[in-house]
């Protein structure tokens, strides 16, 4: 993953700045120009130059065909700084009040508004195979700020070799950390039950009601597992939990409808910049790239926002065991969005296809002749 490095670069309207957020342009940084207004009283002429200085900021940013925002500290400036200059002209001393805008405006008030009005984005890293965006699709805002991460740009092979060429040879043999963070690799089942109470319940087919096995506690599967279903020929799968009843639905094939649903629901989905994206706030849709689970392909997906901030993320394809608790994580295009828990799922294939079923057999049924009454 990596960091598109942006800067805010502050426009007076002269031609230092200008060119400063040029250079900058040149050398790939993605830059945002910022006027600040500190004055607004009228010359002799009555004309406020601040007006000019921040339409030439303004036509500068628009040749570089880069954002332009104003701010004011109009306020600041008087009390911070002006005050203080009149204070010392009153008791015989000549102040220098560039010294002390830089201190209490530029490197003060703007300092605080650029960081935290700039919006870093996260982007996937160089290896895709290794790209863990996916896992930070969660974390603030002001964190990421603060983050580098020096191997964006590197592949896992040219990792290894600067390893080798500077002896960290113990290092390479070593076998990539998988499993639950800082936990590891561990039969799950009985890591689980290891601190929560068994709560056993039946396995019951969602075809037909019949009950096809007993099972420990509802918590130790996840949607789309393999059910440990004695003396049957073919593998049964993990369909559906009902946490009440404790029972766990289960299908005959990996790949049985009851295992596919186009649509979920998240909790307040977390976004890594703009918090709705300007897209979403404004038509209340999304055209994006959905994933659930790391380095799964990335499904087109249409999202939409709802009044408590959570979204409906509608596939363009159903998906395969789409489960509650995981995170939905979005991209678009390299940039990965944020994430949101998954807290309801849609109607699967399985239930769609019955309902349809029902729908024709009662228009057959209502299109039968009344028989006659015999005469």
């Amino acid at each position: 993953m990596g960091l598109i490095r942006h800067i805010v670069c502050a426009m007076s309207g002269g031609v230092d700045s200008s060119v400063t957020a040029l250079l900058l342009k040149r050398r790939g940084y993605s830059v945002t120009g910022v006027f600040m207004k500190n004055w607004d009283s009228l010359d002799e002429s009555g004309v406020c130059s601040a007006e000019k200085d921040c339409e030439d900021a303004y036509r500068v940013c628009q040749t570089l065909d880069i954002p332009f925002h104003q701010v004011s500290y109009v306020k600041e400036y008087w009390l911070e700084v002006f005050s203080n200059l009149l204070k010392e002209y009153e008791k015989g001393r000549t102040p220098n009040p560039d010294i002390l805008c830089n201190k209490h405006i530029k490197f003060n008030h703007f300092h605080k508004y650029a960081v935290n009005t700039l919006a870093v984005r996260l982007y996937k890293g160089a290896d895709l195979l290794k790209d863990q965006t996916f896992f930070l699709s969660q974390i603030s805002q002001d964190a990421l700020r603060q983050t580098l991460f020096p191997l964006a740009g590197l592949t896992k092979e040219f990792v290894k070799k600067i390893a080798a060429e500077a002896g960290f040879h113990h290092v390479l043999k070593k076998k990539e950390s998988m499993g639950i963070c800082f936990i590891g690799e561990r039969n799950f089942e009985n890591f689980i039950l290891e601190y929560l109470e068994p709560k056993p319940g039946n396995l019951v087919s969602i075809e037909d009601g019949a009950i096809m096995g007993t099972h420990k506690g509802w918590f130790t599967v996840t949607l789309g597992q393999r059910a440990k279903i004695g003396g049957q020929r073919d593998a049964w799968f993990v369909v559906d939990k009902d946490i009440v009843t404790g029972d766990v639905f289960v299908a005959p094939t990996t790949n049985h409808p009851s295992l596919f649903r186009d649509t979920i629901r998240t909790d307040r989905f977390h976004w890594l910049t703009i918090d709705p994206p300007l897209e979403l706030a404004r038509t209340q849709m999304l055209e994006c790239h959905f994933r659930f689970i790391h380095q799964m392909p990335p499904v087109p997906c249409t999202v939409t926002l709802n009044m408590d901030g959570s979204v409906w993320i509608s596939l363009s394809q159903p998906v395969r065991a789409l489960t509650p608790g995981q995170f939905a994580v979005l991209y678009k295009g390299d940039e990965c969005l944020g994430s949101g828990k998954i807290i309801q799922l849609g109607p699967s294939e399985f239930t769609l296809q019955k309902g349809r079923e029902r729908l024709v057999a009662g228009a057959q049924h209502k299109e039968e002749p009344t028989p006659e009454p015999a005469s």
